[in-house]
């Protein structure tokens, strides 16, 4: 038997499995039990977030032999032939390749054709914004009167192609980008039932390069499995993954601290020498930063959104106490805008040794309370003579 990938061994059977979708999910299956399904829906969201596996879901729900229930049997004729697509009463299209009004005229043709067997007649268009004009328009007045018992799912990457025509007659559902804790938890629910080992700051990093996606999470998971055999660690996630070690990340902190340019800018170098890619590494040190400015506050570190092992919240605390908040808020805000430069710029190694090179010769943030007890307290070396800039300014006015 074929090896099958994580992404089609773990996609969600029933509504409960689908992860960070509860908004859709919970409507659908109340509109099941009361019998309010609509005859039109639009699934939208970016990639790998649930819209087509929703849409399997809701299909084998109506068809279920014990239904039309929100939680299918799984095991009935019908539930098995829309899991191995060989049911003849759902009918999957992809729009980029059947995008033509003769395509949809033929479809429309066969839509009064009465069901196989099961209780509705669905039909599920993926990619339905590649569909053409005049393929949206024949689309319409089916829409408006469908015939009885027939159901049409239309999933998108992008909505706003729709024709405001086709929105206005179905029901719009919005998924949203997973939350890599969520992502996370059903990572680690993935590894305990293959018997994989691993470390939680591993499975972390596959959840936030994975962006909000869980089919793209799974993928990662295949592919660092692969590498790591049976037990995943940080180290060699960030390898697979082309992620920089957050060692490299303490050594940029560490010339920032002591205001030396020569082993910031080494580290370029470094970076690019090792093939790492630009953007993960100003990616990767707006993480380091932000951990570090949540290290400056109690018990942020360890509050929910950020995951990390004990020793590196103990490492980001010691680290941190070199800054004030205010400092890492301007470090932020010059990472954040070195990463808008690097896409528009033709070179893009400057972009970041410009950064690096900002973040080194940037002043220390002052608070008021310390500028007012400099200016008190002439001993402080700090402290502003303002009677001798005074004097000073006077003089540069006489010699004008």
């Amino acid at each position: 038997m074929s090896y099958l990938v994580f992404a089609r061994k773990w996609r969600p059977l029933t509504f409960d499995d689908v992860i960070g979708q509860e908004h859709i999910t919970d409507t659908l299956k109340k509109a099941i039990e009361k019998n309010r399904v609509a005859h039109a829906f639009i699934f939208t969201g970016t990639r790998g977030v649930g819209k087509t596996t929703s849409a399997r879901i809701l299909a084998r729900a109506l068809n279920c032999e014990k239904g039309p229930t929100p939680n299918p049997c799984g095991v009935c004729t019908s539930c098995k032939d829309v899991l191995s697509g060989a049911s003849f009463d759902v009918l999957e299209i992809d729009g980029a390749s059947n995008n033509s009004v003769d395509d949809i005229r033929e479809l429309r043709d066969n839509i009064g054709y009465s069901s196989m067997g099961g209780k509705y007649r669905i039909f599920v268009i993926d990619e339905v914004h590649m569909l053409s004009k005049p393929a949206f328009n024949a689309l319409l007045k089916t829409l408006e009167e469908p015939p009885k018992n027939v159901i049409f799912i239309f999933a998108t990457t992008e909505p706003q192609k729709i024709p405001q025509t086709i929105h206005s007659r179905c029901q719009r559902y919005d998924f949203r980008r997973i939350g890599a804790e969520k992502i996370l938890e059903r990572l680690i629910h993935i590894c305990t039932a293959e018997n994989i080992n691993f470390e939680r700051s591993a499975l972390m990093l596959v959840a936030r390069k994975a962006e909000g996606s869980m089919r793209d999470a799974l993928s990662l998971l295949d592919q660092v499995y692969s590498f790591c055999r049976e037990n995943l660690t940080e180290k060699e996630v960030r390898s697979v993954l082309g992620l920089v070690g957050m060692e490299v990340f303490e050594r940029v902190m560490d010339a920032v601290a002591e205001k030396n340019a020569v082993p910031a800018l080494n580290i370029i170098q470094e970076v690019l020498v090792q093939g790492f890619d630009l953007q993960e590494f100003i990616q990767g040190l707006q993480e380091h930063v932000r951990n570090l400015l949540f290290a400056r506050i109690p018990g942020a570190l360890e509050s929910r959104g950020i995951e990390l092992e004990t020793d590196t919240i103990q490492k980001f605390e010691v680290s941190a106490r070199r800054f004030s908040e205010g400092d890492l808020l301007r470090m932020s805000e010059i990472i954040k805008k070195a990463e808008y430069d690097l896409k528009w710029s033709a070179f893009p190694r400057f972009v970041a040794e410009l950064m690096l090179l900002k973040l080194t010769y940037m002043d220390s943030t002052v608070s008021v309370e310390q500028l007012i007890k400099a200016l008190g307290d002439p001993q402080q070396p700090s402290a502003v003579n303002i009677e001798n800039l005074n004097n000073h300014s006077d003089s540069k006015k006489k010699s004008a």
